[in-house]
């Protein structure tokens, strides 16, 4: 799991190890989504198959995230390598852990679960040449002068080597920072980090000279677009855009590293005959914007860029070189280490699965996922607006289907969003409020289906999330967007309380987020 990698901005065409061992030899989910698109919550979705309105682990540093926060709700307890140790597995983990996991706090208590480890220490985890880590039950130590992702890349291999000489089954985490910012986390509260670019290795310093953001139709619009903030956003002239071309050069050359690190992993799995028994991931806790909507660099948004994520998976099984485009998420990684490792599956999941077979692709249960932040956001770089905005909190939906696919999002201010995704993938074109029709369905009648849907999943737990069509027709006979636009359906979801927050919060509060419940449909003949 890589550090803020994105999809759309093209990164992986520039990783040939990548590409080379996952996605000529593995299938890749293109429409794998992050549920929240910021690092701690998002990893913590990973480790527990859980949104983050039900992990309440909303934020990068304490109160309301970060490992004090993670420890504080029991996850410690209950999260992933406890439940693979459980099942007999050894588990080693190296790299990123969860921020504000720090200097003060790396043993109050230790992290659970793992036979291994080599943890990347705050405040020194995004310090490319000066990085602290933290081994076993061993004091951090710092290591001047030598590459983040380097280490990173020689601790894998050594877990690998340990796992491989026993018998047992055995799960790693491979976490490097590469293509994250260079940045020091403050030791002060309410003090900003710094975000400059991040730093290649020397050896890839020069690499991609001249490469630029993509150009894509969204990015530095000449007008306005999205809601919130995002609408208000200035022009970005030609000395950013300039400088975040450069920014955007490095992130590719900081992935050079992990190019190196992957051939290194897969060196040592060939080395030890382990390719034919083992699954193996690759993806990213976030994705990153860089100019689209006006944007600073950064992420923690509901647009594409932010949330749609890399996720490629090669093993036993599983087609080579094949893409899938059903809906995943990142609270479905447990579910599926789960079943791929014959362990039953726990009632706490929101996500399912991922569908790796033809069978289970045929017949996937659902078309949505579900997305929320709370909080703030701020921009990443020298021109970044240097103050975070507090309007960052929002719910979100994607719907994706072969026929249609659309982006909702209900802002904290009320604003809604609404994009047919078919023909408008970078989302400028609100349609929400419109008149006319997407993808052959009436936009009125749409929004009153997607908001219904969303009033489910926003406050959703466990098999609701995986099938929240069965909230509002307990019945079971409707379970797709396109079955509840039947026109016999119009007054019941029109008459549905409607997402809605009665202000910007920086954390998950329900009193702060409106009607909670939606009405289920009950036919005539039940009543």
């Amino acid at each position: 799991m890589t550090d803020d990698q994105d999809l759309h901005l093209n990164s992986l065409d520039y990783q040939p190890a990548v590409t080379k061992h996952f996605t000529e030899q593995g299938t890749h989910f293109r429409k794998h989504y992050c549920t929240m698109a910021q690092c701690c919550p998002s990893r913590v979705s990973f480790f527990t198959g859980m949104a983050g309105h039900n992990t309440n682990v909303t934020d990068v540093f304490p109160p309301y995230g970060g490992y004090p926060k993670f420890v504080a709700e029991g996850f410690n307890e209950r999260y992933l390598p406890v439940w693979l140790q459980q099942a007999g597995y050894n588990t080693y983990y190296t790299g990123k852990f969860l921020n504000a996991h720090d200097l003060t706090n790396w043993n109050d208590p230790f992290p659970n679960g793992w036979n291994g480890t080599d943890f990347l220490i705050d405040p020194f985890t995004y310090s490319y040449y000066n990085a602290t880590l933290q081994r076993n039950q061993e004091p951090p130590r710092s290591f001047p002068g030598e590459y983040n992702t380097d280490i990173i890349a020689d601790r894998a291999v050594g877990f690998l080597e340990e796992a491989a000489a026993d018998d047992a089954p055995f799960f790693i985490g491979v976490m490097p920072i590469a293509p994250h910012t260079e940045s020091t986390v403050p030791t002060e509260e309410d003090v900003l980090p710094e975000f400059p670019p991040p730093v290649p290795a020397e050896r890839h310093s020069d690499l991609y000279q001249g490469v630029k953001i993509p150009r894509t139709y969204n990015f530095n619009p000449d007008r306005p677009s999205g809601g919130s903030y995002v609408k208000r956003l200035p022009r970005q002239n030609d000395t950013v855009v300039a400088y975040n071309d450069e920014f955007y050069r490095l992130r590719l050359a900081s992935l050079a590293a992990v190019d190196d690190l992957v051939n290194a992993v897969f060196e040592k799995l060939e080395e030890f005959d382990l390719l034919d028994n083992t699954y193996i991931f690759y993806t990213s806790d976030n994705g990153f914007h860089m100019g689209q909507h006006r944007q600073d660099p950064g992420k923690s948004c509901a647009y594409e860029e932010d949330v749609n994520v890399p996720m490629i998976v090669r093993g036993p099984g599983i087609a080579k070189g094949k893409v899938v485009t059903l809906p995943t998420s990142h609270t479905d990684i447990a579910p599926t280490l789960f079943k791929l490792a014959g362990i039953p599956l726990l009632d706490d999941f929101d996500g399912t699965p991922m569908p790796f077979t033809l069978e289970e692709q045929a017949t996937a249960r659902t078309e949505h996922v579900n997305i929320e932040l709370w909080g703030g956001n701020i921009g990443e770089g020298d021109y970044r607006i240097p103050v975070p905005t507090w309007e960052n909190t929002y719910k979100a939906l994607r719907i994706v289907a072969e026929e249609y696919e659309f982006a909702y999002i209900v802002w904290c201010n009320n604003e809604h969003e609404l994009y047919d995704m078919k023909v408008d993938p970078g989302q400028m074109n609100n349609l929400w409020g419109s008149n006319g029709t997407a993808c052959g369905m009436s936009i009125p009648k749409l929004q009153t289906r997607l908001d219904s849907l969303l009033m489910v999943t926003k406050s959703c737990k466990g098999q609701e999330c995986v099938m929240p069509w069965n909230t509002l027709h307990p019945k079971g006979d409707i379970s797709t967007l396109k079955a509840a636009m039947s026109p016999q359906l119009d007054s019941f979801y029109a008459s549905q309380p409607q997402v809605s927050f009665s202000e910007c919060t920086r954390s998950y509060f329900p009193w702060a987020e409106g009607p909670q419940r939606v009405y289920p449909f009950i036919p005539r003949e039940m009543t």
